[in-house]
């Protein structure tokens, strides 16, 4: 039934639908030579990886479509199965051989692709690895099994899928590869496909998760120097007696903030993909449905002895990188609030002084009213002297110096008066402009 036209699709619903199914497996028959590599991305622009997988088309005479993350390309003498991811670009090489082609070890899929491209290839060559896809007619498990020295490298291998295939490897690298074998006891085509993968992919994500590991080492260096930093500082603080001595530990302590946040920042994402590819790394080993060979440690096993203490070892690192942050963002801030108290009680003081000083100015400026009401009063006196005197016969019997006697307490009375209201007028003023 075709979707009725009136539904409003979502504008990614066919995207998403078509990332659900993509990068299937490749059915496989035995015989099967398959290469591997994982070239880690380095600065290249963006689409580095797909034009130069296009220039391998256009050599070849294939046409390759310049848009999407995977492909799956048929050469003819070969097929290529190209997937880009956030951190690598993954090339899987398929070829199928005649019966007993290879055994010896010197051929891969490799042999078959121009030599010239592989040297151009964009990238760091970060994995590498050759997988034989053998059928149990042609390489019986048990003549492996008899090949193994007990005193020489130690080898893994289980039963997967359910007993439907043998699977051997040491992962050491040889000649720059490491190599599977998959004695394929009666495995389908689509059986053979998903086992290769799920190998190629438990050695592509092994490899990223200890890209975290050094990162680790570092951090764990930075992170002793740090603690005893940290020590140092804090005996700084308490032995702390002046402001001075606060904030120049508070100025190191700052620093070492940023330090550590800069570290922070610089290795979230490595740690956080480091969980991220170990746990992919013991999904695909879980997805083979392992049985042991006897006197072989399965991958699980392997992973445990040999991956796991490493990722515990980033994870313990990445704790305590944010365990410190978190001391000293703590030891910071109860510096900082010391020191504030300490500004504060000296904004205090100085808040004190300030009253003091205020209250020595009224004092003051009361002083300087009384005085400038005498001065008033005395100029004003003599004022009423002066025009007695003009007019003393006008004013007998009263004399000019009974008037002027008589006017000085009246005059001094006046101006008490007006200086009083003068300043409560300027006070009211002052307290509307403060709201």
């Amino acid at each position: 039934m075709t979707l009725p036209d009136y539904f409003a699709e979502h504008d990614l619903r066919q995207a998403l639908n078509d990332e659900f199914h993509a990068r299937p497996p490749v059915p496989l028959e035995s015989p099967t030579l398959i290469s591997y590599l994982a070239m880690h991305h380095n600065g290249e622009p963006a689409g580095a990886a797909l034009a130069h997988l296009i220039d391998l088309g256009t050599r070849l005479g294939q046409a390759i479509d310049a848009e999407g993350s995977h492909r799956l390309i048929d050469f003819g003498t070969f097929q290529l199965k190209w997937e880009l991811h956030n951190e690598f670009s993954s090339y899987t090489f398929f070829r199928p051989v005649a019966r007993g082609e290879g055994l010896d070890g010197s051929t891969s899929a490799l042999a078959v692709v121009p030599q010239d491209w592989l040297r151009q290839m964009p990238g760091k060559l970060i994995v590498a690895t050759h997988v034989e896809l053998r059928s149990a007619a042609e390489v019986t498990p048990e003549s492996v099994m008899a090949k193994l020295s007990p005193t020489g490298t130690q080898m893994v291998g289980a039963k997967v899928a359910d007993g439907a295939a043998w699977v051997f490897t040491d992962f050491l690298f040889e000649d720059g590869f490491s190599r599977f074998l998959v004695i394929d006891v009666s495995l389908t085509r689509r059986q053979s496909g998903r086992t290769v993968q799920r190998l190629v992919e438990i050695e592509t994500y092994r490899l990223m998760a200890l890209l975290a590991f050094p990162v680790a080492k570092d951090v764990g260096r930075m992170i002793g120097t740090a603690e005893q930093r940290l020590a140092d500082l804090m005996d700084r603080t308490g032995s702390a007696r002046t402001p001075e001595d606060e904030r120049s530990v508070l100025a190191d302590l700052t620093t070492m903030a940023a330090e550590v946040e800069h570290s922070v920042a610089r290795t979230t994402f490595r740690f956080g993909a480091a969980r991220a590819y170990h746990s992919l790394v013991m999904q695909r080993i879980a997805e083979l449905r392992e049985q042991r060979i006897s006197g072989l440690p399965t991958f699980h096993e392997f992973m445990e002895r040999r991956l796991l203490p490493a990722m515990n070892t980033c994870v313990t690192m990445a704790r305590r990188q944010e365990d410190l942050s978190s001391r000293v963002a703590r030891n910071s801030q109860l510096l900082r609030t010391r020191v504030e108290v300490e500004l504060e009680r000296q904004n205090q003081e100085l808040l004190a002084q300030m009253n003091r000083r205020a209250k020595l100015q009224l004092h003051l400026q009361e002083t300087v009213e009384g005085l400038s009401v005498v001065a008033i009063t005395y100029y004003a006196s003599q004022l009423v002297q002066y025009l007695a005197k003009g007019v003393k016969h006008q004013i007998e019997p009263l004399t000019p110096e009974g008037l002027t006697a008589a006017a000085i307490p009246v005059i001094a009375l006046i101006v008490a008066l007006g200086t009083r209201r003068m300043r409560k007028h300027l006070a009211e003023a002052e307290a509307e402009a403060g709201h």
